[in-house]
């Protein structure tokens, strides 16, 4: 008993040291698992912080690229409005920016017509049947037409600039005398072949014209307009016919003249023009011209 009564002395201190030594370790050890905790905790924050500043950073260079797309567009505009402004400059400057230039017209036209020879007829004086009134009719007469212009080229296919050519259409009516008195055989009423009386009947001396012709036009984007028609083909119808009935008979139109845009799309003008017929044809020429003025509408 006195041996046990040492051991037991004995285990007692060595009890108490163990537990003053697990009371001092325990929090160390408590506070080094702590310590990793936070840390750990760190580093998830870190790293969420991380992917956050990625995310940000890649919307980022896509708000760049978004941007950069649309200043690029913005710029490809610009250039665009600025070509057209230019264009529309260069428009101003080769038309005018007081001129209102069409590329068509559509005019009408009128004045005095001389033939260089007197009309022969068969119901007029007539070679055929010199029989009763052998009246002709006047050299001098009046005209009336229209006709439209089609614009081809503003610069003559690039060989000549500011300087354009037109389709031009063209019919005129002309007439040379309303009370020419008819001849015996068939302008006599009733005719002298049938034993009648001299009775003439008034006989209106007529033609009508039709022509296509180039019409060169000059000096593109002024107020005042020359042009010329070198050559274009016209084809009349006369009345009454010839003494063989021939009414129609072809020829060649040259002429000249001038317009004038006075307010907006409507231009006045004057021209002359020329017809030329090959010869007699069954003993009539229809050579002659035309003098007068026209107005136009641009459309």
């Amino acid at each position: 008993m006195h041996f046990f009564s040492k051991k037991t002395s004995f285990h007692r201190p060595l009890t108490c040291l163990a537990v003053i030594a697990l009371t001092v370790a325990a929090p160390s050890t408590w506070a080094r698992d702590t310590s990793a905790d936070r840390i750990r905790l760190l580093e998830q924050k870190l790293q969420a912080i991380q992917i956050e500043l990625e995310r940000v950073k890649s919307e980022s260079s896509q708000a760049t690229q978004k941007v950069n797309t649309i200043q690029q567009k913005t710029d490809q505009t610009e250039q665009k409005v600025t070509t057209l402004e230019q264009k529309k400059v260069q428009l101003q400057e080769r038309v005018g920016s007081d001129v209102t230039e069409k590329s068509r017209m559509l005019f009408f036209r009128g004045g005095f017509t001389h033939m260089m020879n007197q009309r022969d007829g068969v119901t007029i004086k007539s070679d055929v049947l010199p029989i009763g009134a052998q009246d002709e009719a006047g050299k001098n007469g009046w005209y009336a037409g229209a006709g439209i212009d089609w614009a081809l080229t503003r610069d003559m296919w690039g060989f000549v600039p500011k300087t354009t050519v037109f389709a031009e259409l063209m019919f005129e009516y002309k007439q040379f005398g309303s009370h020419v008195l008819g001849n015996g055989a068939v302008g006599n009423v009733p005719s002298m072949l049938a034993g009648g009386a001299l009775n003439p009947i008034n006989v209106t001396v007529s033609q009508f014209t039709l022509t296509a012709s180039p019409k060169i036009k000059f000096f593109e984007g002024s107020k005042i307009r020359p042009w010329i028609i070198p050559a274009g083909l016209g084809i009349h119808v006369l009345s009454p016919p010839s003494q063989s009935i021939t009414y129609i008979v072809p020829g060649v139109q040259f002429g000249a003249g001038i317009d004038y845009n006075f307010w907006k799309d409507f231009f006045i003008g004057i021209d002359g023009r020329y017809h030329l017929t090959a010869g007699k044809t069954d003993g009539i020429n229809l050579s002659g011209m035309t003098a007068g003025g026209y107005i136009g509408i641009g459309f």
